[in-house]
């Protein structure tokens, strides 16, 4: 039994959050039940987005509804708030908050108080201060975000198929991506190899007719499956006329046109930033230690350092590697990690709440697995390097086990199972960004610059 009512505050609902508050829903069970604790989980979404298989809902090979998993399902004994945390003063236990009914209401920001508090806030794009980039750049971390990109290529090659200017066809038909890490090689790989097949059903676009560049500032892509796999998924990228350039920057995306470092120039609609993650803003309006990167200062046990009472885990949080054996080493801020140290998490909040002793999180990275396209891949799995249609199995297999929910796992199989028996999706659904255009228009309002979809 708790020693006393517990107001449990858990602000965010990534993978941290909800793993953490579907632990603490099965540990507390009998204490929910009696009301001698409580789990308010807030957050901007109502689901949790299964980052890993963005670049396939994004290919078409997954339904964009079964990426995500709804929160008021997985947590039916958890108060769901739609909303975000402005401001955190944990000396007071009191969160600033501000929700879809805050606005409407014009009360302004809510104070909600709490006796425990876990941040998962997870992370934001890290963007640079690059011409263009805000108005012609496009992310890769949400679902919105994949399927925006999947019909903005497709809606590229409608302008391609149609236009009679050959300076705005060869822009349409060249795509930029920024950043080597898992999300910009799997979204290129993923959307390379659903454009080239969309290509077949239009009379005048071949797939080498479009441009396919990878910038990457470092000198290797892919660090997280070793160098080897890294040079392996250069040189598979390159036979497929994707062109990798290492070592090299954006420099400008103005006007449309893709400036590099080394002074390579392309015209192009389509420049998406994949390089890099930041803290969540949320942080740095707290009274809680930050460390020089901006995340929280952590003990093994995934309470902050030099408070009570709160605890973090994932990407905001900076976790002392136990296994590591050398002083200072930190756990990666990835999703192996982020869901065993939200179990653990969800553990430790109910020992402390029952005066029981805390236990220290160590685990060791067992590797890594990344898609190229259908049937193409690379991995990095307990010192076993695997590549081609292998590891491409393997990165499914080790996704369908994780993703949450029986449920998803059955609609995913399925989904994966019809799109082996039938041929790819290749329509554009860009009107769905825009659903009052039509009406709007129809109705005498001023029709939008962009009234169809995201070009």
């Amino acid at each position: 039994m708790v020693k006393e009512r517990a107001r449990i505050l858990v602000v965010g609902g990534g993978y941290v959050g909800m793993y953490t508050a579907l632990q603490l829903q099965q540990k507390l069970k009998q204490e929910l039940r009696r009301g001698e604790a409580e789990i308010t989980v807030v957050t901007p979404d109502p689901y949790m987005t299964y980052q890993p298989f963005l670049p396939e809902a994004a290919a078409g090979a997954i339904s964009p509804r079964h990426v995500v998993v709804p929160l008021r399902r997985v947590l039916p004994h958890c108060r769901i708030l739609i909303g975000e945390a402005t401001a955190i003063d944990h000396a007071k236990r009191t969160a600033t908050l501000t929700t879809l009914a805050t606005e409407e209401e014009g009360t302004g920001a809510e104070q909600l108080t709490y006796d425990e508090l876990v941040l998962a806030p997870g992370s934001i794009s890290r963007t640079l201060p690059i011409p263009g980039l805000a108005a012609h750049g496009i992310g890769f971390k949400t679902v919105e975000e994949a399927i925006g990109l999947r019909n903005h290529v497709i809606e590229q090659m409608d302008i391609a198929s149609s236009t009679r200017d050959p300076a705005i066809r060869d822009a349409a038909l060249t795509f930029v991506f920024v950043g080597g890490g898992f999300a910009g090689v799997e979204a290129l790989g993923e959307l390379e190899d659903m454009a080239r097949y969309t290509a077949r059903y239009y009379h005048n676009i071949k797939p080498e007719d479009m441009k396919w560049i990878l910038v990457e500032a470092s000198d290797r892509i892919l660090p997280e499956v070793g160098e080897e796999m890294g040079r392996y998924t250069v040189t598979e990228l390159r036979r497929r006329n994707i062109d990798v350039r290492l070592k090299t920057r954006l420099e400008s995306c103005a006007d449309r046109v893709a400036v590099l470092s080394d002074g390579a120039r392309f015209p192009t609609r389509t420049v998406v930033w994949t390089a890099g993650v930041k803290p969540h803003p949320i942080l740095a309006a707290t009274d809680l230690p930050l460390n020089e990167r901006g995340r929280l200062k952590c003990t093994a046990e995934l309470t902050i350092e030099g408070t009570t009472h709160a605890w973090a885990a994932g990407d905001a949080a900076a976790v002392p590697d136990v296994t590591a054996g050398e002083p200072g080493a930190q756990t990666a801020p990835n999703a192996q990690h982020a869901v065993r140290q939200a179990k653990l998490l969800g553990d430790n909040i109910a020992h402390s709440l029952r005066g029981e002793p805390l236990e220290t999180y160590a685990h060791k990275y067992v590797g890594s697995v990344a898609s190229l396209g259908l049937h193409k891949g690379v991995a990095h799995i307990y010192g076993r390097k695997l590549k081609g249609y292998p590891a491409w199995f393997m990165h499914r297999t080790y996704h369908l086990s994780r993703v949450p929910t029986f449920n998803r796992k059955a609609r995913v199989l399925a989904e994966w199972t019809l799109a082996g028996l039938f041929k790819r999706e290749i329509v554009s659904l860009g009107s769905l960004e825009h659903p009052r255009a039509e009406f709007e228009l129809a109705a005498g309002g001023k029709p939008s610059d962009d009234p169809k979809g995201s070009s």
